[in-house]
């Protein structure tokens, strides 16, 4: 437990950011020429679009809108990032890219100018460290462009080195293989010496060459399973030599259990399935209960400790637009960070900013809803203090408890006065239970506070009997904290 307590790899709060669209740059008249045509910049009060195809472009006009936001105008927002009690900021795609979202990188050592330039990132990322925050990028080594240089040079020239590093043929729908068929997309072929040499292995690659010489803290790697185990592994081996303490997290929308044993983490959308079809009672408490606890037994507890939980990103619709219903809502944000794992805060979704599908869920962040007056903002502060606060939330272990009515667990660490007792009625109704609480260190008689509401509850041989108000969560642990100087059953344990 010291060892994770002193590791910020294990479930600090994750605060996500797409560059382009979180805040306005102060720059943008100096930058306009960075977005000819068919590009276009939109004001910042403007929704994002989807259009239509672009043959000549092999792109989707929704790629060609921009909103300027920049590496010095994310820098300036760390106050905010930070004040909300976030830990490692997530940046989305940096690189030298055609489209906005920055999937199809043309050059891996260059930051698209449209964001700065790599003193930018070195200035940001030495922001962040002296605030105690982290910086992960986005690793995007299964495909790049097709502007890329690499690419323009293997399609002109049949044989050229850069020719290998692709995979042509009649047999590919567009003469080679792209991302899922994607035009603008061409998978690069990391079988491939010189390519695994410049991206994933050996101390010139890409995935070294930014955490050893601009001091990134990690990568969140996309389309993780595309990679394959043994590249993922090659990734994080790397990672590890630049820097011993790199986190490498992979983008996996699979069980996640084999690909913990290739990399620090996932970005759990399996987790991420879980909670949303438990909050909208399409699964049984009981059935969600028995699904987290053998997802946690075949992975392991520190993996899923690393692991991103997540509830939206660029990638779903907005959470306020996917569920409605405010109860159903909390359920789903309060067990984020209830769970064990990294909480991600996609940006906007602290204050309730909506979005359906991408290009939606890709809007420029709402300032004008930051206000202590929000709901949302409030509870999202609640939740990433209360997380704070309690050492068995951020890196305990996962113990699931038998319920019929409620999902019910614990979240314990080595000190039995550190235990967290988790229940959460997700129904419409009123629910009962009678739970036994499985951590024989629990006294019994032994008075539980609830940390969110204040309610109390008492221990009798094992179990809490509690009546639950639909849609509610309660988080107890003990009064008896020993720390009065009196009486206390847990002197010894």
């Amino acid at each position: 437990m010291r060892d994770r307590a002193e590791d910020w790899r294990f479930g600090r709060v994750i605060y996500q950011i797409f560059v382009d669209r979180f805040a306005p740059s102060a720059d943008l008249d100096a930058k306009r020429l960075h977005y000819a045509h068919p590009r276009r910049i939109k004001a910042w009060e403007e929704l994002p679009e989807r259009g239509v195809y672009l043959p000549d472009h092999r792109v989707h006009e929704a790629e060609m809108q921009f909103w300027g936001g920049d590496l010095k105008s994310v820098a300036s927002k760390f106050d905010y990032v930070q004040a909300i009690g976030s830990d490692v900021v997530y940046l989305n795609p940096i690189f030298l890219a055609y489209s906005n979202h920055k999937y199809d990188c043309i050059d891996y050592f260059t930051i698209d100018p449209q964001y700065g330039n790599l003193d930018d990132l070195r200035e940001l990322v030495r922001a962040a460290h002296a605030r105690g925050l982290r910086v992960i990028l986005d690793g995007v080594f299964n495909h790049m462009g097709r502007r890329a240089h690499w690419f323009q040079a293997a399609e002109k020239d049949l044989v050229c080195p850069e020719r290998g590093y692709f995979s042509f043929g009649e047999s590919h729908k567009n003469g080679y293989l792209g991302w899922r068929d994607v035009a603008n997309l061409p998978e690069v072929n990391l079988e491939n010496d010189d390519v695994r040499a410049k991206l994933i292995d050996g101390v010139d690659s890409v995935v070294q060459y930014y955490l050893r010489d601009i001091d990134i803290d990690g990568w969140r790697l996309d389309v993780a399973p595309d990679v394959g185990f043994e590249y993922l592994r090659v990734i994080t081996e790397n990672s590890r030599a630049a820097k011993h303490d790199a986190v490498v997290i992979g983008e996996c929308w699979n069980y996640p259990e084999e690909w913990l044993t290739v990399m620090d983490g996932v970005l759990n959308m399996h987790a991420r399935t879980l909670i949303l079809e438990l909050c909208q009672n399409r699964v049984t408490p009981l059935h969600a209960s028995r699904c987290f606890a053998q997802m946690v037994q075949d992975a392991g507890i520190e993996g899923i400790l690393k692991s991103h939980l997540v509830l939206d990103n660029h990638d779903t619709p907005r959470l306020g637009t996917l569920i409605a219903d405010a109860g159903e809502r909390s359920i789903a944000r309060t067990l984020q960070f209830l769970l064990p794992g990294s909480p991600v805060v996609y940006y906007g979704t602290e204050l309730g900013m909506k979005g359906g599908a991408d290009p939606e869920n890709r809007a420029p962040m709402r300032w004008d809803l930051e206000s202590d007056d929000n709901e949302e903002f409030a509870l999202t502060k609640k939740l990433i203090a209360l997380r704070r606060d309690n050492p068995a939330l951020m890196y305990g272990d996962y113990r699931a408890l038998e319920s019929d009515s409620l999902l019910a667990f614990l979240r314990f660490t080595d000190r039995a006065r550190e235990t967290i007792i988790v229940l959460v009625n997700p129904t419409k109704a009123e629910a009962r239970g009678i739970v036994p609480i499985r951590d024989s260190r629990l006294m019994d008689a032994a008075q539980m506070e609830c940390l969110l509401s204040g309610e109390r509850a008492m221990l009798h041989c094992g179990f809490i009997e509690i009546t639950m108000p639909p849609q509610t969560t309660r988080v107890f642990r003990t009064v008896d904290r020993g720390d009065e100087g009196g009486y206390t059953a847990f002197k010894r344990v």
